[in-house]
């Protein structure tokens, strides 16, 4: 039992709490409950755990207080929501707090588990040999780590994979489906604009370090990583600047 994953649940509502935990104990995992916020900040910084289920609504710390602050000291800590609030707003609320996923309630057990074990497999999936790199952008997997020019883009668990399997595929037209099932791991909700936050999460984080945004989108189909140095060379000509970073 000691080489289980050791998961957190931070919920303040026991039933929900119960329910979770015994089911996951019983899949194989070892499963910490603590209902407040902050305790559960608490408890996620001391280390030794693998993955955070979090809840919004908490007391005296709301789960996106704790997300923000924990994204601070374990930026690799997978963290799913969870969380009775399922208007887009409330989601892309949840993903800018840094969550990795986001699961409404009511859920069915058998997602929760999928979910939970498409983060830990990319958490546990090995790191490609060598660096990726695109002129002066730079990404590092055995590092985890991005630069541009030199300066370091501070991206999350999930936009760091985003980033690295679009470089990966330079100039190829992704699919959402497809972007969706080999970075999150699990069955694509046509009815989320999941990956279209992330892009323009990455897009943004891109451009704050002076990057033009290399991610195209393809109309109907998804995203298409383009060259770092045809992206810099069209920014020297102001005359006609791109739109893909609204996009």
């Amino acid at each position: 039992m000691s080489d289980a994953p050791h998961l957190l649940l931070v919920e303040d509502e026991p039933d929900v709490a119960s329910f979770v935990q015994q089911g996951l104990n019983e899949e194989g995992y070892e499963v910490s409950w603590v209902e407040a916020g902050r305790r559960g900040l608490d408890y996620a910084r001391q280390g030794g755990i693998d993955l955070v289920l979090l809840d919004i609504r908490l007391p005296d710390l709301s789960g996106l207080e704790v997300c923000e602050r924990l994204r601070l000291h374990r930026p690799e800590l997978p963290i799913l929501m969870l969380t009775a609030l399922d208007a887009v707003e409330d989601r892309v609320r949840g993903l800018r707090a840094g969550a990795d996923d986001y699961l409404p309630k009511p859920f069915a057990f058998d997602e929760l588990l999928a979910r939970i074990e498409a983060l830990l497999r990319r958490v546990d999936r090995p790191s490609e040999p060598g660096r990726v790199e695109d002129g002066p952008l730079v990404l590092d997997p055995a590092a985890r780590t991005c630069t541009f020019d030199g300066e370091e883009v501070d991206l999350t668990p999930t936009e760091f994979d985003l980033l690295a399997f679009l470089m990966a595929r330079h100039g190829q037209a992704l699919s959402r489906d497809t972007i969706h099932q080999e970075v999150w791991g699990h069955d694509f909700d046509r009815g989320t604009n999941l990956i279209d936050v992330y892009v323009n999460y990455v897009r943004r984080k891109l451009d704050e370090v002076g990057c033009e945004a290399p991610i195209e989108t393809v109309r109907g189909i998804g995203y298409r990583y383009t060259a770092c140095s045809e992206a810099d060379a069209s920014a020297d000509d102001r005359s006609s600047p791109t739109d893909s970073a609204s996009s």
